[in-house]
């Protein structure tokens, strides 16, 4: 046998961690950009302890709420192209259920974090223990059993030589470009404090790559004879385009071959929205000239995205009765979806093979003209939805065009997630550089936002991020900002606040339902809430201010270039304006029967609308 050194296992799981780096711009880094961490009894005498011990060389970071602290760690993954992650640690109990929310975003993102909730006691000495759940029909249950469906990598710590398995798996999954996404270590928290004697080779430092799988030959060939025989093709670009680093090349392939660009939620950004072949977001939340073109496409190019339904249009956006897919992932669950032909690889080098394999061959001129034409009748009608008012309620769209001329640019980031904002920010936000533009749409989960933010700012200080977050979510998870505060790290913050879910409320009303339960005055209530967001902001150490008009907030922002922490900006909407031009019809289904006339309406167009969609 090799040495040994005596450790308890929260110690085993600290050590290792701070020695597992990466390669970054060529530099070797620490794959761990820290440990978030909100101690209890269930962590604090021993993950706590073994914290404190390597925080030198582990920066472990205070939080205000554990679901909080877990989104700043996913933020951070997605800001670094999953390059670099975080690791979250709680107590047992409600400390470790605030942390599954956030473990579903990542799981759907398939973004890398680790979970290190504290557990019930293996031995069961004390059962049972202070927040323990118990089942009365299976005593191995605890409440961490949640984290399993959505968790890519599940291992519950009931022996302390356990975890030198346990680590191992979870780096191969946390770097695995196929398997990535949230990986649970369940620590029982007396197996934490327990010792074990471990190899000394646990704690070498080990270097971890981006694996970058090649096509298959018959695939590629495949691949190369669809495109050479389509008349009008189209790339989707989704998220894996960034994360496998490939921007220059989709640009370049796009180039090369005359093909028009259209980009997922994960996937803007990809490309430079000002290169002549970017035609913006696709599908619901879609640019007029991005739909347009994939109306009409007799082969779409997905490359790095899962195909959900805001991206296809609830599959009724592909209109062309000859279409064919061709399917460029890494994962083959998402490259054979809708019958697509598989092209297995890293985005990166699938891209480059399919160049290579098509030299010579360019799409005809007339499919880059009427992009062209497209794109100029979306401009137009993009300018119109952002340009400046004197409304007293502006719509989100002239907030946005307000924050992109006084914040826009490739050094700043926009960020937000849930309700109606994405779908403007999707369409409209002009993102020039890789990363610039980061949305939480795969979960939609509302209280992303501000902590996002703030895993975003840590991921990368030297850029702006520009918060935009309606007053529904802000009123579900603010805490962080003050922690933004605490660390020093800058934050702006645009409240839009429409008083209740305007995003919702304004897809009740498109199926046929009355406004119920959504705005604030559509709701039971006794007495209208006034809810001071500027003085609540200004209360956690921000500075914040309160405009009355599209001019003063960008003044507000002009001016607080010069301050020295987070800045919160709060300016009252419209909830019913939204930007007519663009956009696609969504499968959100309609009562059969109902009541109410306005309803009956909405579902036969709800029943039509469906004779569009490709089934299967």
């Amino acid at each position: 046998m090799g040495k040994t050194i005596r450790l308890t296992m929260a110690q085993a799981v600290a050590h290792f961690l701070k020695v597992q780096m990466t390669i970054v711009d060529g530099k070797k880094v620490p794959i761990f950009g820290g440990v978030w961490a909100i101690f209890g009894h269930g962590n604090v005498a021993g993950i706590g302890e073994a914290l404190y011990q390597v925080r030198e060389e582990l920066t472990t970071y205070r939080a205000h709420n554990e679901q909080g602290m877990a989104h700043a760690a996913i933020a951070y993954a997605k800001a670094n192209f999953r390059t670099r992650f975080m690791a979250c640690t709680s107590s047992i109990g409600p400390g470790a259920l605030n942390m599954v929310t956030a473990a579903g975003v990542a799981h759907v993102n398939r973004i890398p974090v680790l979970f290190l909730p504290g557990d019930v006691f293996a031995n069961r000495a004390p059962d049972p223990v202070l927040q323990q759940i118990e089942d009365f029909g299976d005593g191995t249950v605890s409440a961490n059993d949640a984290f399993r469906p959505v968790s890519r990598y599940f291992d519950r710590i009931t022996r302390p030589e356990q975890i030198i398995t346990a680590l191992k798996r979870a780096m191969q999954v946390l770097t695995d470009p196929l398997d990535c996404g949230p990986v649970t270590l369940s620590l029982c928290q007396d197996v934490q404090a327990e010792a074990y004697d471990y190899p000394e080779s646990l704690f070498a430092e080990k270097v971890w790559t981006t694996r970058r799988p090649q096509p298959d030959a018959d695939e590629l060939a495949n691949a190369i004879a669809l495109i050479k025989a389509s008349q009008k093709p189209v790339i989707v670009a989704g998220g894996g385009v960034l994360y496998s680093q490939a921007t220059k090349e989709l640009a370049a392939f796009a180039e090369a071959h005359g093909l028009p660009v259209v980009v997922t939620q994960a996937g803007k950004s990809a490309i430079n929205e000002t290169h002549p072949l970017a035609l913006g977001s696709v599908g619901v939340t879609g640019t007029s000239a991005a739909n347009a073109i994939a109306e009409e496409t007799d082969l779409v190019i997905a490359v790095g995205t899962r195909c959900q339904d805001f991206t296809t249009g609830s599959w009724a956006l592909f209109k062309n009765d000859s279409l064919k897919m061709v399917g460029l992932n890494i994962a083959a669950y998402d490259a054979v979806k809708h019958d697509s032909h598989p092209l297995v690889t890293d985005a990166r080098e699938g891209l480059k093979a399919l160049s290579a394999g098509l030299s010579g061959w360019k799409a005809p001129a007339a499919l880059a003209e009427k992009a062209t034409a497209e794109k100029k009748v979306w401009m137009e009608a993009a300018a119109r939805a952002m340009a400046t008012t004197n409304a007293a309620l502006p719509s989100d769209a002239q907030v946005i065009g307000a924050v992109a001329r006084t914040l826009g640019g490739e050094n700043t980031t926009v960020l937000c997630a849930a309700g109606g904002l994405p779908g403007e920010l999707h369409k409209l936000w002009p993102a020039t550089a890789p990363g610039s533009y980061h949305m939480e749409y795969g979960f939609s989960c509302m209280g992303y936002e501000i902590a996002g933010g703030l895993g975003a700012k840590m991921a990368h200080p030297e850029r702006d991020v520009v918060v935009m977050v309606g007053d529904g979510s802000y009123m579900m998870m603010n805490s962080e900002l003050a922690t933004s505060v605490m660390l020093g790290l800058k934050l702006n913050i645009v409240v839009l606040d429409n008083r209740g879910y305007g995003c919702i409320n304004r897809l009740q009303m498109g199926t046929g339902g009355a406004n119920f339960n959504n705005l604030l005055k559509d709701s039971y209530h006794e007495v209208m809430p006034e809810i001071d967001f500027r003085a609540h902001a200004e209360s956690m150490g921000a500075i914040a201010v309160k405009v009355a008009s599209i001019a003063e907030l960008e003044q507000a922002i002009t001016d607080s270039k010069k301050n020295d922490r987070t800045s919160v900006f709060v300016i009252d909407t419209d909830p019913l304006i939204t930007t007519e031009a663009g956009g696609h019809w969504w499968d959100v289904a309609v009562p059969e029967v109902s009541p109410r006339e306005q309803v009956n309406e909405a579902r036969k167009g709800y029943v039509e609308a469906r004779t569009a969609q490709r089934i299967g």
